[in-house]
């Protein structure tokens, strides 16, 4: 059980994280307490909502907010710090006309008022205008660095100078990309929603975008309505997908945005009776399996690990229970309400969990009714019914009231995709980032850092080179105390025990 404190927040404090910042000109000097590993060396990317308004116009969500990159660099025990935003059109536009130009998740925006009525009846019906404002994640394909969201737009920046470069459409006729990509061995991954299927993608050495490749396709519960994936799962041998009951209405999207005016979440649905469906498909060769596994309805953004034992699959992930959007709960106006009205408004929103689910590779081989897993250290279970499907119950390794263990991080370059023992995270109470966590997935044993009125980013895990054991490194976060002298700082823990190796503070605040 989880049996740490739980931290109230009556001053609202985390309010600051979600108010516009200016980015700078050129990098501010760090104040570094404590010594800095010798190994860690480079930079420290994030990504993330930097601007919440443009003119008199509010953005609404925050998931709308244009994207800010921010790094902090490291050489020789000396850290700086530096952020610009990236200059994507939904960015630019703005800025240029001081309105919202582009249609943001949960924000839309109208013609220019300034122009006659005939202008803006056709703006209405020359189609959807989908934005790309790169504001979730920042990766490499190839030798290069792109920014990314959930659209078919990613942004090549020059992680250096943090100089945007230029905008890529990516190659296949899609309208939607996964913000997070499990690279192994050249494989990432994004979502199909125009022929409402899911598909694992492959990029090529040598042209990362221009000559990537479908590896495998999913087939969606409903041809018109794919469901939301915001990440997946891979192990040795296996591609792992979840589609659960959070829809996009294709229809919708396509029909109601571009003569209404909707935005993104005008274009969600969830149906409770659908449940989740768990897909499975062999990579190499690409190839789907057709087994049906079935669960009852939940959320999923993050997927933490999956691995391959004795004939299973193991799927460990951070769940939100019930079917209803997560992202419903997530509108600026929630997140910088008063402490008690956040509390309230988290108290009927999907609750979170960390749950496993045993996936049975040869489903057939025992009778109707009886459990098919048999690994010794779960309790999760998979049983054969009379329709064909495997009936799927996880084991819970955290819950806690209102408590996420959320944006995971494990050693990846020890562990992904292999059997392993402890999890990282950001630790969210009532939505509101306020610790760091490491979790043993074997005995659900628990660590956490915090501080009043402090508020950390996800997490990054940075093996030591000469380390033995599985949490033989650091844990890297970008924490905003906005009462500090110095109110922000990158935050170096030990993975073992999340006791506090050396910060890096500076005289400037960050946002979300």
């Amino acid at each position: 059980m989880y049996n740490h404190i739980f931290f109230e927040h009556p001053a609202g404090g985390y309010k600051k994280i979600f108010e516009t910042v200016e980015e700078l000109n050129e990098p501010l000097p760090a104040t570094v307490t404590g010594r800095i590993p010798s190994f860690i060396k480079g930079s420290l990317l994030r990504l993330g909502p930097g601007l919440f308004e443009v003119g008199s116009e509010p953005f609404y969500h925050l998931f709308d907010g244009q994207a800010l990159m921010h790094k902090f660099d490291f050489s020789n025990g000396q850290v700086t710090y530096f952020r610009k935003f990236v200059k994507t059109d939904a960015y630019v536009r703005a800025m240029t006309e001081k309105r919202v130009v582009i249609t943001e998740f949960g924000t839309c925006a109208y013609p220019d008022p300034c122009k006659n009525i005939f202008s803006r009846f056709f703006t209405y019906f020359k189609g959807v205008e989908v934005t790309d404002n790169c504001l979730v994640n920042v990766y490499p394909i190839g030798e290069d660095f792109y920014a990314v969201t959930e659209t078919n737009f990613i942004t090549k920046v020059n992680v250096e100078t943090l100089e945007t470069l230029k905008k890529v459409r990516q190659r296949l006729t899609v309208n939607g990309s996964s913000a997070h990509r499990e690279r192994r061995h050249g494989l990432q991954h994004r979502k199909l929603h125009g022929e409402g299927s899911l598909a694992g993608l492959q990029y090529h050495k040598s042209d990362p975008i221009e000559k990537s490749k479908v590896v495998v396709q999913f087939p969606s519960a409903e041809r018109f309505k794919p469901s939301y994936v915001h990440s997946f799962g891979m192990t040795e041998n296996y591609f792992v997908f979840v589609e659960t009951p959070v829809k996009i209405h294709l229809l919708k999207f396509l029909s109601a945005w571009s003569i209404r005016g909707s935005n993104y979440m005008d274009c969600f649905e969830s149906d409770e009776e659908k449940g989740t469906w768990i897909h499975i498909a062999r990579k190499h060769p690409g190839e789907y399996i057709d087994y049906k596994f079935r669960t009852a309805a939940m959320g999923l953004f993050h997927h933490i690990n999956c691995y391959e034992d004795s004939g299973f699959i193991v799927v460990d992930l951070c769940a939100w229970k019930g079917f209803e959007f997560v992202y419903n709960y997530l509108w600026l106006a929630n997140l910088r309400a008063n402490w008690d009205e956040v509390k309230r408004n988290a108290m009927i929103a999907p609750q979170p969990e960390v749950r496993r689910y045993v996936l049975p590779l040869d489903p057939y081989r025992e009778e109707q009714g009886k459990n098919l897993v048999c690994l010794p250290y779960t309790t999760a279970t998979a049983t054969m019914r009379a329709d064909g499907t495997i009936w799927l119950e996880p084991e819970v390794l955290f819950s806690g009231p209102r408590q996420a263990f959320e944006f995971p991080q494990i050693n990846y370059k020890m562990n992904n995709g292999k059997n392993y023992t402890y999890a990282y995270a950001l630790g969210l109470n009532h939505f509101i980032p306020d610790r760091i966590c490491k979790l043993n997935v074997k005995t659900k044993e628990t660590w956490v850092w915090q501080e009043p009125d402090s508020y950390p980013s996800e997490p990054l895990f940075v093996q030591n080179p000469d380390g033995v054991d599985e949490d033989d490194g650091v844990l890297m976060t970008i924490v905003v105390s906005p009462g500090a002298q110095r109110p922000t700082f990158c935050l170096i823990l030990n993975a073992k025990d999340l006791s506090e190796i050396a910060r890096a503070e500076v005289d400037i605040i960050l946002c979300r």
